[in-house]
């Protein structure tokens, strides 16, 4: 059932794996799936190989990337506790389980893997790139930035690129990680999801940039190279409802939802079907997104700031999403969860606490319009229009049309607030 993804945590965009072959394996033209059928048959033939497990450990996380199937990561994960009870100091073993840790979502613990390997092996950029993407989540933006340009000292290629170009969007630079992200899609990829990765985070650069031709574009061309790519296809959605193609953006989303059912697909689908004034559609996008929710609590799956945002917006199950956006803000503490968690706390009237939280979100300066306009809404609410001016003005500057909702609740509470003297 392709709704178990959701009994997992997935990393953020800046979880680009490297390359983990070895260089005696197939080339990587070939499919993932290829690649696994010829690791498992060697795997067969040779039990006793170290080397095929590792190899096939590293083809599951690939194709766990491609797919959000958590049962690949299972597989992975039971391989390398296999090598590693039989040899403990395994180096390739200790790589593949911090990345599967950070998969989960194991932030602190992947940090302090990630540093365990770059003492034990210094020269190796994986480690730097994984330690900065754990300390990014953890939001130590200061020592995340000193563990990717140790990465790409190292080796300056996709995966550095990457990671840098998300660095500076996250912390303020818009220009500059639109450039980077550049070069990071013109590096030879091992793989075509991950160069179609990389397209889907640089057309959302773009479009949070206001950007809409370029973030088409980016999009299709992630499409393109990987027909899987999910969020390239829901970007491409995002473009099409802010043209006002509603019936497109649908389109565009129903094909994301169908690779990987993501709960923030739904609650797009939700907005835009009751837009075209199709509530029965919007319902049973509602449903989806209330079966995750209890798939997720069967199994202990206490954290989610996407499932928390999703609530508040439609305003419904606030407790629940307080209950989400406060586990996660345990396991990280991001501007993108703290940015949760203030709207969780504003839709539940808690104002001083959402007022808090939101000058957190806003902390790196992240020319991010949805955080802008949440802490605009927030203020304004609070008494400070002309401090909720200012962020909602920024928020639609940066993208009149951010979102099919919000950005009309902007410009609806612009024009009700009181003229400036």
């Amino acid at each position: 059932m392709r709704y178990l993804f959701v009994l997992f945590a997935f990393t953020a965009s800046i979880a680009l794996a490297d390359d983990l072959r070895f260089a005696s394996s197939p080339k990587a033209t070939m499919s993932t799936d290829d690649q696994i059928e010829i690791y498992q048959r060697w795997a067969k033939a040779d039990p006793a190989n170290i080397q095929t497990q590792t190899l096939l450990a590293a083809a599951y996380i690939q194709k766990t990337r491609e797919t959000a199937d958590p049962g690949y990561l299972e597989r992975s994960d039971a391989l390398v506790h296999r090598v590693l009870e039989k040899q403990p100091k395994n180096y390739e073993a200790w790589r593949l389980r911090n990345i599967i840790e950070l998969t989960r979502h194991h932030f602190a613990v992947a940090a302090d893997y990630s540093r365990q390997l770059t003492t034990w092996l210094p020269s190796d950029p994986q480690n730097w790139g994984t330690l900065g993407d754990a300390l990014m989540e953890l939001g130590k933006y200061d020592d995340a930035s000193k563990a990717y340009n140790q990465m790409a000292a190292i080796k300056s290629n996709l995966f550095s690129l990457n990671r840098l170009a998300y660095y500076k969007f996250v912390t303020g630079d818009a220009p500059g990680a639109l450039i980077t992200m550049g070069q990071a899609v013109e590096a030879s990829a091992p793989y075509p999801e991950n160069k179609a990765w990389c397209l889907a985070d640089l057309g959302s650069m773009y479009f949070k940039s206001g950007k809409l031709d370029d973030a088409e574009r980016s999009y299709r061309e992630a499409i393109a190279a990987f027909p899987g790519q999910h969020q390239a296809h829901a970007g491409l959605g995002a473009v099409l409802a802010a043209r006002g193609k509603n019936p497109e953006a649908i389109e565009s989303y129903l094909k994301a939802q169908a690779i990987v059912p993501l709960p923030q697909y739904a609650g797009a689908l939700s907005d835009l079907y009751r837009t075209e004034g199709n509530t029965a559609e919007a319902k049973k996008q509602d449903a989806n997104v209330d079966m995750i929710a209890r798939l997720e609590e069967a199994v202990g799956q206490k954290a989610n700031r996407t499932l928390a945002l999703i609530y508040a917006n439609q305003g419904r199950n606030l407790e629940r999403a307080q209950s989400l956006a406060e586990a996660d803000l345990e396991l990280r503490h991001d501007i993108y969860t703290w940015d949760a968690f203030s709207w969780v706390q504003f839709k539940r009237g808690h104002m001083e606490e959402a007022r808090k939280a939101s000058q957190e979100a806003l902390k790196t300066g992240a020319k991010e319009p949805l955080l802008l306009y949440h802490a605009g809404i927030i203020e304004n609410s609070a008494g400070n229009p002309e401090a909720a001016r200012k962020l909602l003005e920024s928020a639609l500057a940066l993208n009149p049309r951010f979102d099919l909702v919000q950005a009309a609740n902007a410009r609806k509470t612009l024009a009700e607030m009181p003229a400036q003297h």
